[in-house]
């Protein structure tokens, strides 16, 4: 027999929570063995708080981490698995994108030996062009800047073992970038593909603004690669400049040419794409700058108001 902990998420899901708890449930009772379905109300302001209690006090099985305010969805997932205690863990998001029937086939990899089983997108449904195209180039983005593998179009829907999620519970980073987390202590993973559903009801809880600093967070936390970006292009441009320069003292000596009196125009459009890089890489330094700054404050990660069919006191 083996214990599971599915983690959830949630933010503003009163339309979707019933259906979500439900499917849940099925497919959850359908494997005979036991769990613990772990909400996380991070801040909502509807009535998903009222509707999580109401169902945990029918149903044991069901857990409920309060947050004092929205903390954010990576810091809810981190909570989760903070006062998780199955042999597994499932991460998925309330809003049904991500299919709960594919759990099954999660654990049945897990059961063969494999420490993360990750769910990669074959198909997106319901996404604008821009959405699919932006989530396209960011993964592959960060693929390339990273010295080690991050899946590409996955999200954090996935299964790990509990070995898995003690060492994560174990980091203390502030700005967290789950996925990113998981690929980056190792064990045994594989993926498996599935068709991500278009959102059952509500609306997304990531919009650009997020998925933007998402992005950011992905990256700076796991690559230093923007910050030697400023020695490629100083070199690039001194190159440039030696070669101008060359090209300048030609025309002079050759052609007697007075494109070093009448360049202003050149002088100014150089000028202005120099201090365009100079201010691009003061915004890469800064944004290393103020994560740096957040690490040094060593503020909890998030803060609890209560618990709900769970212990009080975490692992942490």
């Amino acid at each position: 027999m083996h214990f599971y902990s599915v983690i959830i998420p949630l933010f503003n899901e009163e339309e979707v929570f019933n259906e979500s708890y439900k499917r849940l449930k099925n497919v959850m009772d359908s494997l005979n063995e036991d769990y613990e379905l772990i909400f996380i109300n991070d801040g909502s302001t509807d009535t998903t708080e009222t509707l999580v209690k109401n169902t945990a006090i029918l149903d044991k099985k069901v857990k409920l981490i309060n947050f004092s305010r929205n903390f954010g969805h990576q810091i809810a997932i981190s909570a989760g698995m903070d006062y998780s205690s199955g042999d597994a863990v499932i991460i998925i998001d309330a809003d049904l994108q991500d299919p709960p029937e594919l759990i099954p086939k999660m654990i049945s990899k897990y059961i063969e030996g494999y420490d993360v089983v990750y769910a990669v997108r074959s198909k997106r449904k319901g996404e604008t062009f821009f959405k699919k195209f932006s989530a396209k180039l960011f993964y592959r983005t960060l693929k390339y800047l990273t010295d080690f593998n991050i899946p590409v179009d996955t999200g954090d829907f996935r299964l790990i073992s509990r070995n898995v999620c003690d060492v994560l519970s174990s980091l203390d980073e502030r700005n967290r970038f789950v996925r990113g987390l998981v690929s980056w202590v190792g064990f045994n993973q594989i993926g498996i593909e599935y068709v991500r559903d278009d959102r059952f009801a509500g609306e997304t809880k990531y919009p650009l603004k997020k998925m933007l600093k998402l992005s950011m967070d992905g990256i700076t936390s796991f690559s230093v690669k923007p910050l030697k970006l400023s020695i490629v292009l100083g070199t690039i441009i001194m190159i440039i400049d030696f070669l101008y320069c060359i090209y300048l003292i030609i025309n002079k000596l050759l052609f007697n040419s007075n494109i070093i009196i009448h360049g202003w125009t050149s002088t100014l459009i150089i000028t202005a794409f120099l201090s365009g890089i100079q201010l691009l890489m003061l915004g890469i330094i800064g944004e290393y700058l103020a994560r740096i700054f957040e690490e040094s404050k060593n503020r909890p990660l998030y803060i609890v108001k209560e618990v709900i069919n769970l212990d009080k006191k975490i692992k942490k």
